[in-house]
């Protein structure tokens, strides 16, 4: 059983909803990202989405575009994204990390280096933005072998057949994208994403968590009345970005504490 199976096991057991903050690995710094991770934990999450740098992120709208772009130019690439994770598993072994992110920096590592050198830092699962689940059966296939989970999106235009084809192969969560466009955009609509939430069960055994749009402790506990997860990301980005000079990591702590708090009320 992967680290994510186990962590929304005892949540769903405790009748609780998972919190997954997403935040740009080397932004605003790799070290100043490794104890970003740890505040993360502190204020409550549950799991920990780390993207992975990419210089053209098509889902990703222009603050998650810009926490890119802070993190490449601090020469942060997939070996030292893998690096940071493998720092955080000195000191917390149990808090699932998602690598997030696009296809291309794995095809050049190779999907077999990438596997293995992610189960030794301790990934516990990925989901790839262009990796479709119909051109990536035999990776999701190498990834469960490793004990790791293939995540993957899914949107308000998914089909039905969409559906089971990534309800086939996914296996930790599946992420549904509250709204169409790219992170950070347009307004959430709380029924739309009720109505869609059935629909995905029905194909999809795993648990299904809901991001975009997500902003406060009102918002995240909308969500997490049809979702089993909250995942946020561009509000995170934010944060950093505006917080004083060295009180960033207090600053998304105290964040991720408010939307634990909004959760568990």
């Amino acid at each position: 059983m992967s680290r994510i199976q186990t962590c929304l096991d005892a949540l769903a057991q405790a009748q609780r909803k998972a919190l997954i903050p997403f935040i740009t690995a080397g932004d605003p710094s790799p070290e100043l990202t490794l104890e970003l991770m740890h505040g993360l934990v502190a204020g409550g999450a549950d799991i920990i989405e780390l993207g992975i740098p990419f210089s053209d992120p098509m889902a990703d709208g222009p603050v998650i575009q810009r926490a890119s772009e802070r993190a490449l130019l601090k020469g942060v690439g997939l070996r030292q994204v893998l690096a940071i994770v493998a720092a955080f598993r000195e000191r917390n072994q149990t808090t699932p990390v998602v690598l997030m992110g696009y296809a291309n920096p794995i095809e050049r590592m190779g999907q077999a280096a990438f596997i293995d050198t992610a189960k030794t830092a301790g990934v516990d699962g990925v989901l790839v933005v262009d990796y479709p689940p119909e051109e990536c059966e035999e990776f999701a296939a190498q990834m469960h072998a490793a004990q790791m989970d293939t995540i993957f999106l899914l949107a308000p235009t998914s089909t039905d057949e969409r559906i089971a084809q990534v309800g086939r192969i996914a296996t930790g969560y599946v992420y549904y994208v509250s709204l169409k466009g790219v992170t950070g955009s347009g307004a959430l609509d709380v029924d739309a994403v009720g109505a869609m939430i059935p629909r995905i069960k029905q194909s999809v055994k795993v648990p299904v968590g809901v991001g975009f749009g997500i902003r406060d402790g009102a918002t995240a506990k909308a969500i997490s009345s049809v979702a089993d997860a909250v995942v946020i990301g561009s509000r995170i980005i934010q944060e950093i970005e505006s917080a004083p000079e060295g009180a960033v990591v207090s600053s998304v702590q105290g964040f991720i504490a408010e939307i634990r708090t909004a959760l568990d009320s």
